[in-house]
This record gives C-alpha cells, structure tokens and sequence, in this order.
C-alpha cells in the first residue's frame, strides 16, 4: 500500500480540527492558499507556496476556533467552543451569517448548497439545522445522551449520519431531525470524523487509529482499510483528484493513502464473497433435489438490517 507521511507544522498554534480541512487549496489571484482556524479565535489566510500570511481575520469569533468549513466559492464557516457558527464572505471579509446554534463545542458541520443550510454537531449531543437565507437556526435535534462529534449526508440528502462519542453511528431522516430513525452499533470507540465516498458508502476515522469503510442502510463494517497510529484519527479528506486519502492523528504526521489501493482490497472482497457464494449456489444444486410437489412454497422474508474545490478570490482586495 502507497503511504506518504508528512510532519503537521505549527501544531501548538493551528488547531488540529482545522488544519487538514483545508489542504484543499483556494485560488487566490495567481497563488494558492490554506486556511486555518486558530485557538487564539482567528481565522488566517496563508500562501501554500512561500508560507506568508495573506490575510487575517482576528477576533472572528468569541472562543477557540476548531472547525472550519468552505460553502461557496466566495463563502466559508466556522465553528467554536461556545457554540457559535458564523458564515463570512471572503470578499468583504465580513460576518454574514451568525448562528448561536448550540451550548458546547462546535465538533463538526457540513453544508447542503440545494436549501443553502449548514448542518452542525455539538458536545452538547444535539444537530443542529441552520438555514443561510433566513438568517435562523431552522431546527435542532433533542438532547442525545452522546456527544456528536462528526456529520455527513448520505443516500443523495435523504439521511444525515452523525459520529458519537460511544461508537455508534446515528441516522437521522432529512426534514425529520428530532430524533434520529436508526443507531449502528459498529465502531469499538468515538467516531471522530466521517467522509462521504459515495451515497452508500462513507469512510470513517475512530479514537482507535483505525480507517474503516463502511456502508449505509444496510448498515455494516465492509472491512478496515487503514491504520493510522494508535492514537485518535482527527480528520480526513480527499486530495483534490480523489487519488488519495489524507488522515491526521495526534501523533502530529499527515498521512496520504493510495485511494485505488485501498479501494481495490474492498472490490477484491466483494468478488470473493461473489465466488464463495455462486459455489455454495452450485454445491445445493448438484447435491440437494428438491421434491416436487403440486403445493407453491413459501419462503420467510429476511428482517431487514437496520464537504468541491472553490476558486475564488479569498480576500480578493489584498
């Protein structure tokens, strides 16, 4: 398996929910550029290529900053500890949306550009639905007994699944967020972060360091595709071609996964499970006959199982 591993710089001052966000990079002008969002509750602008900071936004927010996320092309938003969510406009680099939208921590958000709303999790163990053209936080899910720690939407917006603190996966039904419709019990320790591979299948990062593909209603484990460290997976994400797989743990190294390896291990999977299960198929064939009979048969039914690169002038007037 192809693995690079690159040293996470400024980890004491860049916070390690923020970092790896953003290895997407946004055009600036001619340049290309990270952002980062910092415990001293700033949001920076830096150039990929020399290192200079570009931009700084200071005091964007009233606590530590730990999550940062990209809307549009001329838009982003951050997260903080007190709860709060802000959309900002990279042109005017002015605040144009605020949301109180929770009681702790901001863990994690993601945002569904076709109703302009940006989904949010919290320590305080409940998702939160926030719409951009009413300025309001539309609607919030009851109080979990997990904290929510990460968020994807899946099977083409029609489910929202969120990472907890126990392991479990919780699948809430779009428009109908009180409660969620169905639990997976399936991960040994916290679900950090989620990353959506296709409608039915996500990637998932634990406290264990284990990389996981897993696959939505049905609801199973397809099989570990990664092991980061034995230290808790932070992040994930996709380079901008989606060759590789990044991850960061609190072991401070950045680490890029040969996606088409990875992805080829589980197909290799699927075709022996394929073969295994057309020779059982063909094993009852040659040694079971069944009777005939002028009577119709009757079989049980089984119980069923129950973040684009934006090109964009981020602060354009600099």
């Amino acid at each position: 398996m192809s693995i690079f591993t690159l040293p996470l710089l400024s980890w004491l001052q860049v916070s390690s929910l923020a970092i790896f966000t953003y290895t997407a990079t946004l055009k600036i002008l001619s340049r290309k550029a990270i952002l980062t969002a910092s415990p001293d509750c700033s949001i920076l602008s830096t150039d990929v290529e020399t290192g200079t900071s570009i931009a700084r936004l200071e005091d964007a927010h009233g606590a530590a900053v730990n999550r940062l996320i990209c809307l549009t092309e001329k838009t982003v938003s951050s997260g903080d500890d007190d709860g709060c969510i802000k959309v900002w406009d990279t042109r005017q680099r002015s605040c144009c949306n605020s949301f109180n939208a929770h009681e702790e921590y901001i863990s994690d958000m993601t945002f569904v550009s076709n109703s302009m709303q940006v989904l949010g999790t919290s320590g305080d163990g409940t998702l939160s639905v926030c719409n951009l053209r009413k300025n309001k936080v539309q609607t919030r899910s009851e109080f979990s007994e997990d904290e929510l720690l990460s968020i994807v939407t899946m099977k083409n917006g029609k489910k929202v699944i969120c990472g907890t603190q126990t392991g479990a996966l919780l699948l809430y039904s779009w428009g109908y967020f009180k409660d969620c419709s169905d639990r997976f019990l399936g991960h040994p320790m916290s679900v950090d972060t989620l990353l959506k591979l296709d409608e039915d299948t996500l990637i998932s990062g634990s406290e264990d360091g284990v990389i996981r593909l897993v696959g939505i209603l049905p609801n199973r484990i397809i099989q570990p595709v990664a092991e980061h460290s034995e230290y808790p997976i932070e992040r994930l994400a996709f380079s901008h071609d989606r060759k590789h797989l990044g991850s960061i743990s609190h072991d401070q190294m950045l680490k890029l996964w040969d996606l088409h390896e990875l992805l080829e291990g589980r197909q290799n999977a699927v075709r022996n499970e394929v073969v295994a299960a057309d020779s059982n198929d063909d094993e009852m064939d040659v040694d079971i006959k069944a009777p005939k009979s002028s009577k119709g048969s009757k079989r049980k039914k089984g119980k069923g199982q129950g973040s684009s690169k934006p090109d964009a002038g981020f602060f354009a007037d600099l």
